[in-house]
């Protein structure tokens, strides 16, 4: 990438001093309408003088009392108005859909659309000139920023920040990648049940998201690589007083922003989208950034898609040590080293520097100071944690089982995994992977390729997080903790091991992977981005042909339109409806 390419002209040096407000449609006209608008903000205790001529901020709040990772939204919002106030503006509070990605079933993923489309809509039918988007548990950061691209006003991306690391026993906990070890150590016996509710109590500590490399920590660090949030805003702990200046600065920035009419549409350029793809490569990032980022883009009318993750992984480098890519270190210890700026700036030479940012200057004037403290957590690029010879951070493999693609992490596995050929042993739902797998005689061995279908965007439905197949009970007794693992699902961005993932397209709607049988043999090969099931094509066809499609899982409702709507995987899975593409853009609001 060229450091020149994506330019864009100082907004704050070509924006006019005071412009004419969006709001002011609402409490401007001296008529019978305005004089309800004014009178009813009048009731809420308000003075004219506090909105008159001043940008009015909304500030999505995805707090609520299931969601831990923004239970320090309440304060976080109240610093945030500080700095609107600070700066002229009027803030307003709109509370959001909370997707707590631990409470929230089946799964997060199937309600990402709706609080992309819930951000859009409160933004268009409301008097409001910015935003404020506080986000950070997995789903919100893409639904907040999708919504926000697609209404299209001066918006600022608040990341809720990972929480402290956890602690048992003196020992380092980190967000899920513990829970399945330690829960595989207690299903062979290792541990006691005493020692797992020790796990249980240790390993979340304080507010904030996973302090993994997880999906939340990937995502925040990915809005702050696109520019959509203050340098060094992704990588600060939840319950650090930085965070609390960080949240009252962007609400200072926001008010500017307005006046500046520094809108999404301006930062997110298709050279911005490759810098956030470089730096995902450079974390060692969550598979679900694929997914996201894509869906992101293609909101903003650019044309990502999956060789433009899988370019990226073959030339830059993993360099962050931060678990479970990497060996050792937290997300608190990231932020110590240097946190996402110290990153970049160590990765420049893969970015374009040139691209704007929601300061109003470059990536580069962002991170040009920014230094590493720590190179064994930031490594030097001469000494990278992995690289795209060893498969990268992400691998994007095609064949006939997914003609149009799915995901590996090879970074996370055994590399033995990367070339490997075994029988399928094939489960046509989670409940009954579930049971099997518990099973001391289930015919299984470490060579076996566990497949879950239908499991998928519709499927699932809403692709749940499932893709980390359990190993069976009888091979954790043997010592094994890593096999080849096949599904339409996702994972969690804090899992590992030989998973590949969305599988696209998927079993439900008649993809390859449900014309798969136990015993037919699959292999993957990481090297030549290939996976392929051993089936000769007039037995496919066959099968094709016997092949009777699921019931559908729903038959109302929300679930209803996502099943008729929602993408596949690989098109990051938005609704089709809400893509740029679809229709002529959404005018603004009629005021009678």
């Amino acid at each position: 990438m060229t450091k020149d390419a994506g330019a864009q002209p100082d907004a704050a040096a070509n924006a006019p001093e005071k412009r004419k407000l969006r709001s002011e449609r609402w409490f401007g006209p001296a008529d019978l309408r305005s004089f309800g608008h004014r009178s009813r903000a009048m009731q809420m205790g308000y003075d004219p003088e506090d909105w008159t001529g001043k940008p009015v901020i909304a500030i999505l709040n995805t707090w609520s009392d299931i969601n831990p990772c923004h239970m320090h939204f309440r304060q976080r919002a109240e610093d945030v108005k500080r700095g609107i106030l600070e700066a002229g503006g009027f803030p307003l509070e709109l509370p959001a859909i909370s997707l707590s990605e631990n409470f929230m079933k089946p799964t997060t993923m199937l309600y990402r659309n709706m609080l992309a489309m819930e951000a859009e809509e409160l933004l268009r039918a409301y008097p409001v000139d910015g935003a404020v988007l506080m986000g950070g548990c997995d789903k919100t950061t893409p639904g907040l920023l999708l919504g926000a691209t697609s209404m299209d006003i001066p918006a600022i991306y608040v990341p809720a920040g990972p929480m402290l690391r956890g602690n048992w026993h003196g020992k380092t906990l980190g967000s899920g990648a513990d829970s399945w070890k330690y829960w595989d150590e207690l299903r062979a016996g290792k541990i006691t049940q005493e020692d797992w509710q020790g796990v249980e109590a240790g390993i979340a500590r304080s507010a904030g998201t996973c302090m993994t490399m997880g999906t939340a920590s990937t995502m925040t660090a990915i809005a702050e690589a696109i520019g959509l949030s203050l340098p060094g805003a992704s990588s600060i702990p939840a319950v650090d007083s930085n965070h609390i200046r960080m949240a009252k600065s962007s609400g200072r920035r926001i008010v500017e922003m307005v006046w500046e009419d520094l809108k999404p549409s301006k930062i997110q350029t298709k050279p911005a989208f490759f810098n956030a793809i470089a730096v995902a490569m450079a974390m060692g990032c969550s598979t679900n950034a694929i997914i996201h980022v894509i869906a992101m883009a293609r909101r903003a009318g650019v044309d990502i898609g999956l060789d433009d993750f899988d370019r990226a992984s073959r030339t830059v480098p993993v360099i962050a040590n931060v678990r479970p890519t990497g060996q050792t270190y937290l997300m608190e210890d990231f932020y110590y080293a240097g946190g996402i700026a110290a990153l970049m700036n160590r990765i420049s030479d893969f970015l374009t520097l040139t691209c704007l940012t929601v300061t109003g200057k470059t990536v580069g004037e962002n991170i040009g100071k920014a230094e590493v403290y720590n190179d064994d957590v930031i490594r030097p690029l001469d000494k990278p944690m992995f690289t795209g010879k060893d498969g990268g951070a992400l691998t994007v493999l095609r064949g006939n089982l997914a003609p149009d693609g799915c995901v590996m992490k090879p970074a996370c596995c055994d590399p033995k995994f990367h070339k490997h050929s075994g029988p399928a042993l094939v489960f046509d739902d989670y409940p009954s992977l579930k049971k099997a797998v518990e099973d001391e005689t289930l015919d299984v061995t470490p060579d076996h390729v566990l497949v879950l279908r239908n499991a998928g965007p519709l499927g699932g439905p809403g692709m749940p997080e499932w893709g980390m197949l359990p190993i069976p009970k009888k091979l954790i007794k043997q010592g094994v903790r890593d096999m080849l693992r096949l599904s339409d699902a996702r994972m969690s961005g804090t899992s590992y091991g030989a998973c590949v993932l969305h599988v696209a397209p998927e079993s439900y709607v008649g993809g390859p992977l449900a014309l798969l049988k136990t015993g037919d043999i699959i292999s993957v090969d990481v090297e030549q981005r290939s996976i392929s099931m051993d089936v000769p094509e007039d037995e496919l066809e066959r099968r094709r042909a016997a092949w009777v499609p699921p019931k559908p899982r729903y038959e109302r409702g929300y679930g209803w339109m996502a099943a008729h709507h929602m993408r596949q995987a690989n098109e990051g899975c938005d609704f089709d409806f809400l893509q740029t593409d679809f229709g002529t853009p959404v005018p603004e609001p009629v005021i009678y």
